[in-house]
Parts: C-alpha cells; sequence; structure tokens
C-alpha cells in the first residue's frame, strides 16, 4: 500500500532566492537575496483554521469481506501489528509521519514519533 508523502507546509523550503545587482550590471557581482520567512508565515495564515483529518493507521493484512460481514458489537480484530510498533500516522489520507498508541488515564492516545 504505497502512497505518496507530502511534506509540511509550515517546513516547505524557502522560495529559491532571487539574485540582486550590487551596482553597474557590468560587474557581475551579484548576491542572493535574504529569505523572507515573515512573509511564508503571513501567507499561511489564512488556511491555518482550515479543518482536516487526522487518522491512524492500523492495517488489518488478511482482512476480507466474510471478516467484515462478521461483525458485530464487541468484536475483537486480531493484527499483525506487534506491540510498541509505530503506527501510520496520516493527515487527509496523506501520510505525514509514524506514531505510537500509549494508554493516558483512561484514554487511548497516540504519541508522535516520526516524521515522514
Amino acid at each position: 500500500m504505497a502512497r505518496a508523502v507530502a511534506g509540511n507546509p509550515a517546513q516547505a523550503p524557502a522560495k529559491a532566492p532571487t539574485a540582486i545587482a550590487d551596482g553597474p550590471r557590468d560587474q557581475g557581482e551579484n548576491r542572493e537575496a535574504a529569505p523572507d520567512h515573515g512573509s511564508d508565515e503571513a501567507r499561511w495564515r489564512p488556511l491555518l483554521g482550515l479543518p482536516c483529518q487526522l487518522s491512524v493507521d492500523l492495517p488489518l493484512p488478511g482482512f476480507t469481506i466474510a471478516d467484515l460481514l462478521r461483525l458485530k458489537v464487541g468484536s475483537v480484530m486480531k493484527t499483525s501489528w506487534r506491540v510498541g510498533r509505530d503506527v501510520p500516522l496520516r493527515v487527509n489520507d496523506t501520510l505525514i509521519g509514524w506514531s505510537e498508541c500509549e494508554a493516558v488515564g483512561n484514554r487511548l492516545a497516540v504519541r508522535l514519533t516520526e516524521l515522514a
């Protein structure tokens, strides 16, 4: 199950620097303009409130339609996933990293362990 991996917009590479002349063109000396990180943050600001779906992907290899039809309240689905093994973490179906499940009080929690 291969999927494309998209980078985090907050970690997107800065725009390519623009060469600017430091005097008359015939001198041939160019400097690179410093990237403007402030404008990157401002550029993303209108999008920060948009909803997205964060999901933890726990694959069940070998799960069949017959298994699906047998599901009922209280069914337990066995996985081949080992305890302590990282599980895929996706935003809008795009892999963004890996996580591990743990209990926090009486709730199941997910701890980010690696970014894709």
